[in-house]
């Protein structure tokens, strides 16, 4: 690093760095915090923010130093006085030769639950042995009535005061983990030490010279008003210097992109529609031409619920009309379905299925020319898996009108998919309520593939007559969380909804698509 490097370094060091900079070429480059916060009359919070700060640039180095420290508890102080528990019942064992488990308590004066303890430890050191419930004292525990082993050597030289650990010897360093594994007799105290020490590039700048003077960070009214400003001498700053990361508050990506469908459906004139997620078989399946004994109504598809178990048909007849059309197409020319239409079947109440409910209700209520969309939670009986879940997000949407036409359909669908950024084709598909159908596919050049996101197509007659509906009617309804997996990079549908912390925080803060 060349002089000019080095003298912008020094101007932009703040003051108190360059105060304890100097200060540690004063103590021979080599300091405590301690001593340099007494020589430059600074606290030791500064004086240790200023060191970390220089470290990070490599103009010091701050080694740190941890000594641990041990000492008695008060009741460590108390087996000081009156012995181990287990020398103290080695004394009533003396005394009695063998006691019984149930009677120890009671000759030896001692407390239950330090019985309990004593014995524990009298076997581990084999002061004593236990037969059939009867505890006898040892030829090595009569040797121990009158030694001392490493466990009280140990607590007389704590009872002096507090040893550094560093300075026990190999037994005493055994007795210490020995009375640990107690948990009340040892206290350990931990106290750290640091030495700040000059690097080679701190060397240099000192030997470039540092000018300790007071720096301007704050402009005042009347240093602005007088002119006193021109004269103060301003700290430096580099505009390229790193800043701490930062992960600021922004929206669930889901929800980000489901906003950003919302706003290009707005944009293309669309009026947003809503309702509830539980819902009747009538309008979930039925209203759809949806046959009664259609598989998708079966219980390893559908989510049935049991209270309510029923819900109200809508208006008489409305509820004809559908029934006539599954039973022999009605008015429509269709032959229907063939069978009888059950009105109880109808009334079971559901998790929807799909949003298209939404659709019929929609139609139900309001006239032609129409344009509608809505986004909702849709459930199925899905296994759980990394592309499944039994609940999901769907966009659904229809366009009715006199000259409504099925390439007005592809090209709504084209136009949606290409303001998020995906080229769309369309193929063939079969839906109850739709003809003609077609799946909405996207290409994906990583993969160098296509990946089929929704079903759309024309309501049939069969749907529409029943609702009084006597122009054609596009609809679309297209999965949501298939596109958040392309947009994020996920191969994982469950990423949606787990709390990962960390994956949330790499995301971009990044806004969609706004309204005009």
């Amino acid at each position: 690093m060349n002089d000019d490097k080095l003298k912008k370094v020094i101007d932009e060091l703040h003051i108190y760095e360059k105060k304890v900079l100097k200060s540690l070429e004063s103590f021979n480059y080599q300091s405590s915090p301690e001593a340099i916060s007494e020589s430059i009359d600074m606290d030791i919070k500064s004086v240790m923010s200023a060191a970390g700060s220089m470290a990070s640039k490599d103009i010091i180095e701050v080694e740190k130093d941890v000594q641990e420290f041990a000492g008695l508890t008060d009741i460590g102080l108390d087996y000081s006085k009156n012995g181990l528990p287990e020398k103290q019942l080695l004394k009533a064992l003396d005394k009695y030769g063998t006691i019984s488990m149930d009677e120890m308590p009671e000759k030896s004066g001692m407390e239950a639950v330090d019985v309990k303890i004593a014995i524990g430890w009298l076997l581990r050191k084999r002061w004593a042995s236990v037969d059939k419930g009867n505890v006898t004292i040892t030829d090595e525990g009569k040797t121990a009535l009158t030694t001392r082993d490493s466990d009280e050597e140990l607590i007389d030289t704590l009872t002096q005061g507090k040893v550094n650990l560093q300075e026990l010897g190999g037994d005493l360093k055994k007795s210490l983990k020995n009375l640990k594994k107690r948990k009340n007799i040892i206290k350990i105290d931990k106290k750290t030490s640091h030495t700040l020490k000059v690097l080679d590039k701190g060397m240099k700048l000192l030997d470039i010279g540092i000018e300790i003077r007071e720096e301007a960070t704050q402009l005042t009214h009347e240093q602005l008003k007088t002119g006193a400003w021109k004269s103060l001498h301003y700290r430096g700053y580099d505009i390229n210097a790193e800043h701490p990361e930062t992960f600021p508050g922004k929206m669930h990506p889901l929800q980000r992109i489901i906003e950003e469908i919302r706003a290009i459906f707005l944009n293309m004139g669309f009026t947003e529609s809503g309702g509830n997620i539980l819902e009747s078989a009538f309008w979930n399946f039925d209203c759809l031409f949806q046959p009664q004994d259609h598989a998708a109504r079966e219980m390893q598809d559908t989510f049935y619920v049991k209270n309510p178990r029923y819900a109200e048909l809508p208006r008489e007849e409305l509820v004809e009309r559908v029934g006539a059309v599954h039973e022999n197409g009605g008015s429509t020319g269709s032959l229907g379905w063939k069978y009888p239409w059950n009105r109880e079947i109808a009334k079971q109440t559901v998790l929807r299925t799909h949003t298209t409910c939404l659709s019929t209700r929609f139609l139900d209520e309001n006239k032609p020319p129409l344009k509608m969309f809505s986004v909702g939670r849709v459930f199925r009986r899905e296994t759980i898996t990394y592309k499944h879940l039994p609940e999901f997000h769907q966009v659904e949407g229809i366009v009715a009108g006199e000259d409504i036409t099925f390439k007005n359909l592809l090209g709504i669908l084209k136009e949606f998919y290409k303001k998020l950024g995906f080229e769309v084709r369309f193929r063939p598909a079969y839906f109850p309520y739709t003809y003609l159908s077609t799946e909405c596919e996207i290409y994906l050049p990583e993969k160098e593939s296509w990946i089929e996101l929704g079903g759309s197509g024309m309501f049939r007659p069969e749907v529409l007559e029943p609702l009084g509906i006597d122009v054609p009617v596009l609809a679309f309804g297209l999965g949501i969380e298939r596109l958040a997996m392309i947009r994020y990079g996920i191969s994982d549908i469950r990423m949606l909804y787990k709390s990962d912390i960390g994956w949330l925080r790499r995301l971009p803060v990044t806004q969609g698509v706004k309204l005009d």
